[in-house]
């Protein structure tokens, strides 16, 4: 049993695919974590737009 549980722990294969799942978790965070600050900063740039926009009343 010890020995099986040795060559489990040195065996390497699937090693590849543990880290292509964790670069496309990390960039899937990355990309949520983007987006809802651009999502906000966008949302108060359009309120300020708007504001300035019915403030004219050049229509």
């Amino acid at each position: 049993m010890l020995n099986f549980l040795e060559a489990f722990r040195d065996d390497e294969s699937g090693a590849v695919t543990v880290d292509w799942v964790v670069i496309t978790a990390a960039v899937v965070g990355l990309s949520a974590i983007s987006f809802f600050t651009i999502e906000d900063s966008a949302n108060d740039l359009m309120s300020s737009a708007g504001g300035a926009i019915a403030a004219e009343n050049d229509f």
